[in-house]
């Protein structure tokens, strides 16, 4: 199929499941082993702000290798976390590699893999070449001069031949045939994203699973090119230069050493041409491609629809990640210790601007234990973590966190919330305090603006305790009124709702009125923290253009409403309070008015008596 469309999206199998990674995320996906779907989705740093050595030609293949590895080895092993269901239980080893190293079971197999993968890879494709070389050389004089091109031929040889050999002994183990099943998945989403075909099963299986960027195919060009750069260096030491020391020890560990510090160059020079190769499509191109093509061939397999279900869905949270910078992050679900859990939360909290206590409110919430305990390392199982991330997710979103949770504490009081409602803030609080201590037996109470009812429902259940009082409240919004209905259900509170705009459907007068009217400057609500700007009602925050039209509106009116004698009490927003009484005083025949401060020495409530 011809490629119309370039991406560049690369991937990998991990363990049951594929990862891909584009120029502003990566996503991998895993089926465990009940045939549930995990995705975990991690942010990267963008080619444009990374170092300036990732853009150099030859020295951004070292750095894009040593990356690759790296960052290929940790998904492997974190894939591998969540394929396999474990214990609820921690092992006796478990707890004491927390307790003792402060380390994890999976930190220790990264540490160990990533150990055990450099002495397997030196062995078989640094020291075994050398040793069969040395062997033939000893067997046939005429190649046995380390100076001359065939004794280097021979030992890159024997490197490719171990290298293909060490695939095909890949291929004996299920494990690996699953993998590279995977493999396959991955190459095909891609070719068929790139062919311009809709990311679907049926049309993923009809493509190539073989793809010029392969990882196989990028081996495969560092094998031929440590060849012909190992051969330069033992000609130079060897033949140019006539290095011959007795001692044979010195010989092959100055050779080895020569070797390994020329990897990052082999690495450089492969990486330019597997990107040059990728770039052309002709015939003479295709010749050097064919044995990267061929070695594919071992290298992926034909998947079935659950392993592409995995690639497309890992192809696809990349694509919109690198497209949308507010598509959310997402993490693995597995066991492991309380503080490296909150430890993430709370760094991700703090890059997308969101309180670091909510993740401790999350906790706190979900594992049913208070904040104070938090601090008290446990060990967190899969099944509670994956309820944890299933807040988190949500809340990097922006989403404000007693929405998800749908409810919230107020006064004591548990009050139900959603997108229909601000959600009562603590400040708040002196205002229901306030009203509280100035109602008598027998007052008639008014709360406009009542949005949840968190006012109205607190003054009426408190009043409920000693005294004999009524409260009506009031909004414009019917979808507010049904939650504050709710709210005063729930809470066993004599409330009457009315919808009216302010005074427009009141009747009668009241010794209290209260209210927790819109007050952001109109111009202003575009600046708000996005929790607020993107999820929280703007009629319930839109107070004109200086944030004072609701208090000169109940001002204006209020008179017809409040007894003689009676009390109102506004909550106002920061810098507010002496226009607010400016403007009582202005278009009310009010007696006083005084100012309540809240803990942070903000003027917030302002009391007026008529």
């Amino acid at each position: 199929m011809k490629k119309t469309n370039r991406t560049y999206i690369g991937g990998q199998a991990v363990v049951s499941g594929v990862m891909m990674r584009g120029k502003r995320g990566m996503a991998t996906v895993v089926r465990d082993d009940k045939g549930e779907l995990h995705t975990e989705a991690k942010r990267i740093t963008p080619p444009e702000k990374r170092s300036v050595f990732t853009r150099i030609p030859f020295v951004r293949g070292i750095v894009n290798f040593v990356s690759t590895l790296v960052v290929g080895m940790g998904t492997m092993l974190r894939s591998s976390e969540v394929a396999f269901s474990e214990e609820e239980t921690p092992s006796k080893f478990s707890k004491w590699l927390e307790e003792k190293w402060n380390a994890s079971t999976g930190d220790l197999l990264t540490a160990l893999a990533a150990i055990a993968g450099i002495l397997i890879a030196l062995a078989l494709f640094l020291f075994l070449p050398g040793l069969f070389t040395r062997l033939i050389a000893g067997a046939v004089p005429a190649v046995a001069d380390r100076g001359k091109i065939w004794y280097s031929l021979i030992e890159g040889g024997f490197r490719l031949v171990i290298f293909i050999l060490y695939i095909v002994f890949t291929l004996l183990l299920p494990s690996m045939r699953d993998t590279y099943r995977y493999h396959g998945a991955e190459h095909k989403t891609i070719n068929c994203y790139e062919c311009g075909l809709p990311l679907t099963k049926e049309n993923v299986k009809k493509c190539s699973r073989l793809h010029d960027r392969c990882g196989t195919t990028f081996i495969f060009i560092v094998m031929i090119v440590s060849i012909l750069m190992f051969a330069l260096a033992n000609w130079v030491l060897f033949g140019v230069l006539q290095f011959n020391p007795s001692s044979q020890f010195l010989s092959n560990a100055v050779s080895y050493l020569i070797k390994l510090a020329l990897l990052p160059v082999v690495a450089g020079i492969s990486y330019e041409l597997l990107k040059f190769f990728a770039l052309f499509q002709g015939p003479l191109v295709v010749l050097f491609k064919v044995p990267g093509y061929l070695l594919q061939k071992l290298t992926t397999k034909e998947p079935d629809e659950e392993m592409i279900e995995c690639a497309i869905l890992a192809f696809e949270k990349v694509l919109d990640m690198d497209a949308n910078p507010d598509s959310p992050e997402k993490m693995f679900a597995t066991s492991g210790k309380l503080s490296k859990l909150a430890e993430t939360m709370k760094k991700h909290f703090a890059e997308k601007g969101i309180d670091e206590s909510d993740a401790e409110w999350i906790l706190s919430l979900t594992l049913n234990i208070p904040r104070s305990a938090l601090g008290t390392e446990r060990h967190i199982s899969q099944a509670a973590c994956k309820q944890i991330l299933s807040v988190y997710e949500q809340r990097l979103t922006g989403r404000p966190l007693w929405y998800i949770y749908g409810n919230t504490e107020f006064y004591g009081y548990q009050f139900k919330v959603d997108e229909r409602v601000l959600i009562p803030r603590p400040e708040t609080e002196i205002l229901v305090r306030q009203a509280v201590s100035a109602l008598k037996d027998g007052d008639a109470v008014l709360d406009l603006c009542t949005g949840s009812g968190a006012v109205a429902v607190s003054v009426a259940c408190e009043a409920a305790k000693d005294k004999n009082v009524s409260v009506t409240a009031t909004d414009i919004s019917a979808e507010a009124l049904e939650i504050a209905r709710e709210n005063a259900r729930v809470n066993k509170a004599n409330v009457t709702f009315l919808k009216s705009d302010l005074f427009e459907k009141v009747r009668g007068r009241f010794e209290l009125i209260t209210a927790n009217p819109p007050y952001v400057k109109s111009g202003e609500i575009g600046t708000l923290p996005k929790d607020v700007r993107e999820f929280e009602p703007h009629l319930a925050l839109d107070g004109g253009v200086d944030g004072l039209d609701f208090y000169r509106r109940i001002a204006q009116k209020i008179n017809r409403y409040i007894a003689r004698g009676g009390l109102c009490i506004l909550e106002v927003g920061e810098d507010q309070a002496q226009d607010v009484i400016r403007i009582f005083r202005e278009n009310s025949r009010c007696d006083f008015a005084m100012v309540v401060k809240d803990l942070n020495g903000v003027e917030r409530v302002v009391k007026i008596g008529f």
